[in-house]
């Protein structure tokens, strides 16, 4: 079916070679020659887009385009004027224009513009389709050689690059061509993490990763300074690609200065991973140091409650003092009542605001029917974290915090994945009930998709009794009961998980910003 463009203008008759060069590439123009006209035209025609004179005889352009805007608001509409004053281009950009362009025209400034509007969905499809296309192979060679974490570190951008990209596509077959790519990926990282994670805990071997327990003191110790203030806002569960889709967002006011990948350390689960993050320890140094600290997985209360005071002693062992707030933010009330006290935490040396937005979209995903299709794919799950913040608490904390100056950093304490391959597993009644890792006694798995570590002393992680051990998923899998198995697959298969080992859940954001 060919694209109907209602051309008004008082020269029409002057355009006809435009006219025919358009009917040519297999366009169809309905050409008329005042506002009225255009106005009677609509109100009988179905059309894709408009050309509009600004200029001409009784209902002026700006006046036309007013009405079609009235009646029409969703029909692009092209402003032409020989006119080069600031006003008539503020009027109508004000009037939502899809472009603008100043005469003379010639055919090739408004077929672009045609392209532009109305087939621009079809070229982005088309284009981004052939380079993914001619793309992968090399994906795959580099997946099938990566021997280093720089090596993994490109391949997983590039793979979220390209996410974000065939996102504007609605070609569905390079969709999943990208997901079992990431698949082979994760197959292939989770090798290169399991062969070598116990080595880079222990300090053995050429390199190691920044982790849960290190990023801190690398990245963010060395910058706070007295009497200056700074920001760190920890977006629980927050993946790189999210990290990504809210970025354009942040960039009216903060520029990144630095932007770095670190490993959430194992589980990828808020208990071990953000208290290694704030205690500058991993989870069993925490246990033997901290012993007040630190809960087991089978004790009573919540795990992350003393992740202020971890954060203190670790400020003090590396010699930073000065004032800190620690702020956990879990719904929008308590998110206005932190934004309205910014102005006075600005005397603090370092303010820490832990978000759970993203961590509460992920559990509502698996209980809220109507979450689990608004986040029903990669795709809508990003989008959905991208509405959230556009109309978050938090965002109107960063631009009151650029107005005045303020670095700020932004991270998480580890990702998520999507789930939908099943693993058998046995344990005792006081195995935990994640679905990503399992710890406890008399763990049973088969599965060649598991990473299990009999002595979790070897990985920093407390060992509560002689026969305890932890049993982590890799890729895309998830552990099951033998126990009501069907219900149980059903039910949690498609949802976001973490706590095992991919791409997603451990290779994370730590971005610092300035204000511009």
């Amino acid at each position: 079916m060919s694209t109907r463009i209602l051309w008004a203008d008082d020269e029409i008759d002057l355009l006809k070679p435009h006219i025919i060069f358009l009917e040519k590439k297999g366009y169809e123009l309905l050409p008329d020659v005042s506002g009225n006209e255009e106005i009677d035209i609509l109100d009988k025609e179905v059309v894709d887009i408009i050309f509009l004179d600004e200029n001409m005889p009784g209902l002026s352009g700006i006046e036309t385009l007013k009405h079609i805007k009235t009646v029409n608001p969703h029909i692009p509409v092209v402003m032409i004027t020989k006119s080069e004053e600031e006003h008539i281009m503020e009027d109508a950009i004000g009037s939502d224009i899809a472009d603008y362009l100043i005469k003379p025209v010639n055919p090739s400034q408004i077929l672009l513009c045609l392209k532009k509007n109305i087939n621009k969905g079809e070229i982005v499809t088309e284009k981004n389709t052939q380079a993914y296309q001619q793309a992968f192979r090399d994906i795959s060679f580099k997946i099938s050689e990566s021997r280093t974490l720089a090596e993994w570190e490109l391949i997983y951008k590039e793979l979220v690059r390209w996410e974000l990209e065939l996102d504007k596509i609605e070609d569905a077959s390079v969709g999943e061509m990208l997901a079992d790519q990431k698949q082979e990926a994760n197959s292939c990282f989770a090798k290169f993490v399991t062969s070598n994670y116990e080595a880079w805990l222990n300090g053995r071997g050429s390199e190691k990763p920044l982790f849960s327990h290190t990023i801190l003191k690398e990245k963010l110790f060395p910058d706070l300074a007295e009497g200056k203030s700074a920001f760190l806002f920890v977006i629980d569960n927050l993946r790189y690609d999210q990290w990504k889709t809210i970025l354009p967002m942040l960039n009216p006011y903060y520029r990144v200065d630095d932007e770095s990948l670190f490993y959430s350390i194992l589980p990828t689960a808020t208990h071990y991973a953000r208290n290694a993050m704030f205690a500058g320890l991993m989870p069993s140094e925490i246990a033997k140091k901290y012993p007040q600290y630190w809960l087991n997985e089978n004790d009573e209360g919540g795990k992350n409650e003393f992740e202020k005071p971890l954060l203190e002693e670790y400020m003090k062992r590396y010699g930073k003092g000065g004032k800190i707030s620690y702020s956990k933010i879990l719904n929008m009330d308590f998110g206005k009542k932190v934004l309205d006290n910014l102005r006075g935490m600005l005397n603090n040396s370092l303010n820490v605001v832990v978000v759970n937005f993203v961590d509460m979209l992920s559990h509502a995903r698996t209980d809220d029917d109507i979450i689990r299709e608004l986040a029903s794919d990669e795709k809508s799950y990003r989008h959905v974290t991208a509405t959230w913040f556009a109309n978050s608490v938090m965002l109107e904390m960063v631009k009151f915090l650029a107005e005045k100056k303020v670095p700020i950093y932004i991270t998480t304490d580890h990702g998520t994945i999507k789930i939908d391959k099943p693993i058998r597993i046995i344990g005792d009644k006081n195995t935990n009930s994640n679905l990503r890792y399992k710890v406890g006694r008399n763990l049973d798995c088969s599965s060649k998709d598991v990473f299990e570590v009999k002595n979790p002393e070897k990985i920093f992680l407390p060992k509560e009794n002689l026969t305890s051990s932890f049993v982590f998923t890799t890729g895309n899998s998830f552990l099951a009961y033998p126990t009501n198995y069907t219900y149980y697959v059903n039910y949690y298969k498609n949802t976001f998980q973490h706590g095992g080992i991919s791409m997603e859940e451990m290779m994370i954001p730590f971005v610092k910003l300035l204000p511009k």
